[in-house]
């Protein structure tokens, strides 16, 4: 058994080295808000870092997967979690950090017959205020962001390839198209039923074939032939997280963050060859 702090004192002490890159009254505003974060593979490390950080007092996590040993190359997670649910696990990790969050599971993940109890109201009133989307399915990223433009809530994605981070501003653009416009006026109900080819092709448009790393393209003309999935690294979600979380923050504090897609990349940024001598200073 572990005793605590009660909520005030505790979240006062576990914050306060946040001050003052946040101040106390922004994060007594952040700790009022609830994100919704859909896919919990990439989405965990997301939601663990906006836990951790302080933003967002109150979740909602959807996945339908068990963790698999596959997932250990990116999920920070154990040999005795396989088999776990996906939520329920990132579940266990938030409430390890802040015992006091408000967290509620979605097991079966987004489907048609959860979707609006995901976006809808809370016993206290409170819809989302941001989405994390972070899935795979076609069916699900498309009607997730018809429900979060519907209910003017701001969704995020961080593609993990490149440091590709896509922000869309539905609470300032009710009108804005989905994807940035890259799929057109797809609907979810154009999406429900695409083969495996179909799905791929409308990924690639969304996340803009031209945009991947060389080696993600050459990797996703072998998904289902040699390899199982297209590959993620550990060090692309946790850079996903910090980018995720630092536009969140950004966002749920009323600060300027237009829609757009944003690219961070490492290897980009940070040179290969040497650095000439005082050239960093």
């Amino acid at each position: 058994m572990v005793h605590v702090l009660p909520e005030p004192e505790f979240r006062l002490v576990r914050t306060d080295r946040n001050r003052d890159k946040i101040t106390r009254e922004q994060q007594q505003g952040l700790l009022r808000r609830r994100i919704g974060v859909v896919g919990l593979s990439v989405g965990s490390s997301a939601a663990l870092t906006c836990a951790m950080e302080g933003v967002g007092g109150a979740f909602r996590l959807a996945d339908f997967d068990r963790l698999g040993l596959s997932n250990l190359n990116r999920l920070r997670a154990g040999v005795h979690d396989i088999g776990v649910e996906k939520s329920v696990l990132c579940a266990r990790r938030m409430y390890e950090l802040d015992p006091y969050l408000d967290i509620e599971i979605f097991r079966r993940g987004i489907t048609e017959d959860t979707i609006e109890d995901f976006f809808g109201d809370g016993p206290d009133g409170q819809g989302l205020d941001l989405l994390i989307e972070e899935c795979d399915t076609p069916w699900v990223k498309v009607a997730a962001r018809e429900r979060a433009r519907e209910r003017r809530i701001p969704v995020l994605m961080d593609t993990n390839d490149r440091g590709v981070l896509d922000v869309e501003r539905f609470d300032l653009e009710p009108g804005r198209p989905l994807f940035h416009g890259r799929t057109g006026a797809v609907t979810a109900a154009d999406v429900r039923d695409l083969d495996r080819d179909a799905a791929l092709r409308l990924l690639l448009d969304i996340v803009d074939e031209d945009m991947l790393s060389t080696a993600m393209a050459d990797a996703l003309t072998r998904v289902g032939h040699t390899l199982s999935s297209w590959p993620q690294l550990a060090s692309g979600v946790m850079l996903g997280a910090a980018l995720v979380t630092d536009a969140a923050r950004r966002i749920l504090l009323g600060g300027p963050f237009p829609s757009g897609r944003h690219c961070l990349d490492l290897q980009d940024l940070v040179a290969a060859a040497p650095v000439p001598h005082g050239a960093g200073r």
